[in-house]
């Protein structure tokens, strides 16, 4: 993709962000859906590890490589004329550099980056190391000339047995995200938790992102309790799959 238009994306998604709270970016996983939810009037998508990695045989966690993600992302960032943000899980074992560049170069203006490392184990990264790593992909993307969205993810709710008993940890782990160039933060698996979510909004002067289900989550439930930005993850792709069964079924019945 021409450079000028990733710039220029990547402004224009800077700017969505700021116009809508929250902005809601649909989940998408190939050409087909990125092209449906384009066609439904949203102004900028984003494209889901997990999603891609069933729509094409693989394992998510990293089961493809930084280079297969890349091939299969191309052509849904070229088949739709908005901005697209990729997560990027932990960053394939690759350094902030290489996966800015490789990003920008198939047209991708925005990131998800988490800290549970794949690559290593699946380890979890630590505040400070999380906050490095993502302090490199901000110069990366700053020495680039290209304002790509950084949405710092951290897994720490994912993995504890008690939410709030990490919560302190959480607000310590998202501020140093912040501080290191993160445009909004992700702390995932708190998206039915009004208490948990009224805590990392207060805790950040950036969006903070929530994962929602497109049909038993409710906008302006969100919007009440001042998210900044809405993905899907993996559960528009799942949603879908429960309609295609329920219509599907019907036709079965010869077996």
């Amino acid at each position: 993709m021409d450079s000028r238009t990733t710039v220029e994306r990547a402004r224009r998604l800077k700017q969505l962000h700021a116009d809508h709270q929250p902005l809601v970016l649909p989940t998408v996983w190939d050409v087909w859906s990125a092209r449906v939810a384009a066609d439904a009037g949203f102004p900028a998508l984003t494209i889901g590890s997990h999603p891609l990695a069933d729509s094409r045989g693989a394992a998510d966690h990293e089961g493809q490589t930084f280079e297969e993600v890349l091939a299969a992302i191309r052509p849904i960032i070229a088949a739709v004329d908005i901005p697209v943000s990729v997560d990027l899980e932990a960053g394939y074992g690759h350094k902030p550099a290489d996966l800015i560049a490789g990003l920008t170069e198939v047209g991708g203006v925005g990131l998800n980056i988490e800290d549970t490392v794949h690559s290593d184990g699946g380890r979890v990264r630590s505040t400070q190391e999380h906050a490095d790593f993502i302090a490199g992909l901000r110069t990366a993307a700053d020495d680039a000339g290209i304002p790509v969205w950084v949405n710092g993810r951290t897994d720490l709710f994912l993995h504890a047995e008690d939410a709030r008993g990490v919560l302190d940890e959480a607000v310590e782990r998202l501020r140093a995200m912040e501080q290191a160039g993160a445009d909004s933060v992700y702390p995932v698996r708190i998206q039915d938790d009004d208490e948990l979510l009224t805590a990392v909004v207060a805790a950040v002067g950036i969006p903070v992102n929530t994962t929602a289900h497109p049909v038993k989550h409710d906008l302006a439930r969100f919007r009440r309790l001042g998210i900044g930005r809405i993905t899907y993850g993996p559960l528009l792709q799942m949603a879908l799959t429960d309609a295609m069964k329920d219509m599907l079924g019907p036709w079965s019945a010869s077996r």
